[in-house]
């Protein structure tokens, strides 16, 4: 993949046809956990772009230059988990320092982005696909982003739900369900774009 067009396409595929979310159902308890506010669910996706963007480069290149080049590629995924848990570590730091208000509301969901299934399915993926350093970054970048665009709505259509009448059995977490398999379906509708 070297050209414009096709790391165009590639976003377009990473970010909406397949959601990391909506389509392959990674990253879910962020996802439904942190998505009652806008601000928290726009917080959790930057934190989310930054860790998964920096973790689908460092992991290219330990891949390629270290774990390829002395032959134990079998150690790619305790790699890449060391890798994320270090970049968490780091945005953790940075919020807790410049903004403050985000960490607590982000609360025990931000250290999760560690075992995050979508950070750690990004850069196993990319290793998977072939993808070089460069379009694995992209591809990182459009899932996060992706990522942040679902969290995003689910965040508007909650904070929306609170002044709606809905019946006692589908009140909470049943709800929010049900409106997340709806998004899901409607960015389907997105699989015929490409």
């Amino acid at each position: 993949m070297d050209s414009v067009k096709d790391l165009l396409l590639l976003m377009i595929s990473a970010s909406l046809v397949s959601n990391v979310v909506l389509s392959q159902f990674l990253g879910l308890c962020p996802f439904l956990g942190v998505s009652r506010k806008i601000k928290t669910a726009a917080g959790m996706g930057g934190a989310v772009i930054f860790v998964i963007t920096l973790a689908s480069a460092v992991a290219g290149v330990i891949y390629k230059y270290v774990l390829q080049r002395f032959g134990i590629e079998y150690l790619q995924t305790i790699v890449f988990i060391l890798v994320i848990a270090a970049l968490v570590q780091f945005v953790e730091m940075f919020l807790r320092k410049a903004m403050p208000s985000l960490y607590e509301a982000l609360g025990v969901y931000l250290p999760l982005i560690t075992t995050n299934c979508a950070v750690l399915g990004v850069a196993l993926s990319n290793v998977q696909k072939e993808y070089d350093i460069l379009t694995g970054v992209v591809n990182g970048f459009a899932t996060a982003v992706g990522f942040t665009i679902a969290i995003v709505i689910l965040a508007g259509i909650r904070e929306k739900m609170e002044y709606n009448d809905i019946p006692e059995s589908f009140k909470g977490m049943p709800i929010v369900l049900v409106t997340a398999g709806l998004m899901a379906i409607a960015f389907c509708g997105f699989s015929g774009l490409l």
